[in-house]
């Protein structure tokens, strides 16, 4: 047979498949792996359906870039939470979650052989696509509790250089960055003629205080691209509809990629996002705050690990990323973990951390009563294996 050379092999496969298989080979296995939330959509979301059903031609394809009413309803969410106005310089599209919203980014503003700046460690579509558009990576590593290094950052633009990418709160580590490090990138994509692309995907997760900032609110239209999901808040994981706002200039390239891989958004799954958005008040404060309680377990729990792994201090999203004091191969560790102690976290390696053991611990989709024995799983199953 003639060897088969494609360019998914400079691609790296993704983990969370690998990890649910052994999962499903270990029956009664507490999964801390996977980033999903444990509540299902507002009534408001699946009540709107009839409305779509009601209509023969939502069986039509209808705008690339996302239906009149849907985007009309995103624009005022953007207005008050994110403090982002809509306007002639600036637009929504729609996307089908938001893996395809920075899809449709990297291939609409690079070419091959360009850079784009990912910060270590990174979330693992993200340096996917990258691959996918025959771009290279460019990693900066964050500082000791896994925020961005300003200096670093600037060292490695180069005239290649097409974006830089930022995401908070951050998926893997929970760390959310400070409003000045946030503009400070923001102003140096600005000076420098290159895009700042900032993946909110978790913006309503915080806590303990902590604020989520907005990059395109601090005015620069021109070169900050925001990537939004309704997987996470709203519980939309396999509806598919997040959202980005791109400069106005850039829409005719991103509409080109959207029309060819997708179209539009699935129309149904529009009207549901639609009907999300109506949610009373007490729909997000009501189940985030329910995930504050298990974080706060899920805290509780790791001071039995003092010695064996070092916890850096995280205040968004549902993540905590643990740097584990071992030589062993942090898949190996995964592997010892769902097989001989039925708990799953994810490998530090598909985050791009090579040099040490990390380890990503994933709450968001865990009630009291689970995560309480899945992390007594996971500390006696690092006594035991470390130990």
């Amino acid at each position: 047979m003639t060897k088969f050379i494609s360019r998914m092999q400079a691609v790296q496969s993704p983990i969370i498949p690998v990890v649910g298989e052994l999962i499903k080979n270990s029956p009664g296995t507490i999964s801390l792996g996977q980033g999903v939330v444990f509540y299902h959509p507002p009534p408001e979301a699946i009540e709107l359906l009839p409305k779509f059903l009601a209509e023969p031609t939502n069986n039509l394809y209808q705008a690339v870039e996302g239906i009149p009413p849907l985007l009309t309803a995103l624009s005022e969410k953007l207005s008050t939470f994110n403090n982002i106005e809509i306007n002639d310089d600036n637009c929504i599209v729609v996307t089908a979650g938001s893996n395809m919203a920075f899809m449709n980014a990297i291939l609409a503003i690079t070419a091959p052989g360009d850079e784009i700046i990912l910060h270590t460690p990174y979330y693992f579509n993200h340096e996917m696509a990258i691959a996918m558009a025959g771009c290279r990576v460019i990693l900066v590593e964050t500082d000791a509790n896994y925020q961005l290094r300003l200096d670093a950052i600037a060292q490695a633009i180069t005239p290649k250089t097409k974006a830089i990418v930022t995401i908070s709160p951050n998926n893997p580590t929970g760390v959310v960055y400070s409003q000045e490090l946030l503009r400070q990138v923001n102003k140096m994509c600005c000076e420098r003629k290159i895009y700042h692309i900032s993946d909110e995907a978790y913006e309503y997760f915080t806590y303990d205080g902590v604020k989520h900032i907005s990059p395109a609110s601090f005015g620069n239209s021109d070169y900050t691209i925001s990537l939004f999901s309704l997987s996470k808040a709203y519980g939309f994981a396999s509806w598919r509809i997040g959202y980005m706002v791109i400069p106005k200039h850039l829409l005719v390239a991103v509409k080109k990629v959207q029309d060819t891989i997708l179209i539009c958004p699935p129309v149904v799954s529009q009207y549901a996002a639609l009907g999300a958005l109506q949610a009373k008040p007490e729909y997000l404060t009501t189940n985030i705050g329910a995930i504050a309680q298990v974080r706060q377990i899920v805290l509780d729990s790791f001071t039995q690990l003092q010695g064996l792994c070092t916890i850096t201090p995280a205040s968004g999203a549902f993540y905590f990323f643990l740097k584990v004091h071992t030589e062993i191969d942090a898949f190996a560790l995964v592997k010892q973990l769902i097989q001989q102690h039925k708990v799953a976290v994810i490998p530090g390696t598909t985050f791009g951390m090579k040099d040490g053991c990390y380890l990503r611990v994933a709450y968001g989709a865990m009630q009291q009563d689970t995560v309480t024995e899945g992390m007594e799983r996971l500390v006696q199953g690092l006594k035991t294996i470390l130990c």
